[in-house]
């Protein structure tokens, strides 16, 4: 299968859309399950930078520092295996609470160097406002008329950032859609139009019908060249 988003690296694209998380290995806990107010007040800072920072978590960013950030009793060592089982790397989960929970994927196991973030909670968002659980008329005001992947093959809903008015992201975002449950069976004939892995306009009008909304973010912070 070919590698169909440009200016992306071979890591980050491994990395894309689905991933197999084995046993999580839990951080030492610390007595208390609270945040300090230096902490707290760490959390309200829940902006994208697309290739600069989510929130405090910068290209610069270690393991420690999230220790530092946000407690070692908020964090949970994983090791993730990309799409279709490509590579294996090291990954942090933050519990955060629901919207403003992520997963930090290390550069290599000696968890110094992030390679990007995702599985955003809906907290977290850009300048513009977009973030997961965005809708598709939002989406397509902010973003212009722009390309798409069809549905339902691995790379499906990515949106192709540099046919957009935030083309300048390219290489530094990844942002996926997807359809409402049960769109496939409400809307048969408008969602086998937009499957595979071809390109589409979001000007398609059968997109309109299928309650299309972001459905995963990937920040990336220090891609591989």
């Amino acid at each position: 299968m070919y590698l169909p988003i440009k200016n992306m690296t071979t890591a980050a694209l491994a990395l894309l859309i689905s991933y197999s998380a084995h046993p999580a290995v839990a951080l030492p806990q610390n007595n208390s399950h609270h945040f300090t107010v230096t902490q707290s007040q760490r959390l309200t800072d829940t902006l994208i930078v697309p290739g600069e920072r989510v929130g405090p978590i910068t290209p610069k960013t270690t393991k420690k520092d999230l220790v530092k950030l946000f407690g070692a009793s908020r964090l949970v060592d994983k090791t993730i295996s990309g799409a279709e089982g490509i590579g294996s790397f090291a990954a942090t989960q933050l519990n955060l609470g629901r919207e403003r929970s992520l997963l930090v994927v290390w550069s290599d196991h000696t968890r110094t160097k992030p390679l990007d973030v995702r599985n955003l909670g809906t907290a977290w968002k850009t300048r513009e406002g977009i973030g997961v659980g965005t809708p598709w008329r939002e989406l397509r005001q902010k973003l212009g008329n722009f390309k798409l992947y069809g549905l339902a093959w691995d790379y499906g809903g990515t949106i192709l950032l540099d046919s957009s008015k935030l083309s300048s992201y390219q290489g530094k975002l990844i942002l996926q859609v997807d359809a409402a449950p049960n769109a496939d069976q409400k809307y048969p004939h408008h969602y086998r139009a937009v499957l595979g892995d071809s390109t589409f306009s979001s000007s398609n009008p059968h997109w309109k019908p299928l309650g299309m909304r972001v459905s995963q973010m990937m920040v990336l912070l220090n891609p591989e060249q």
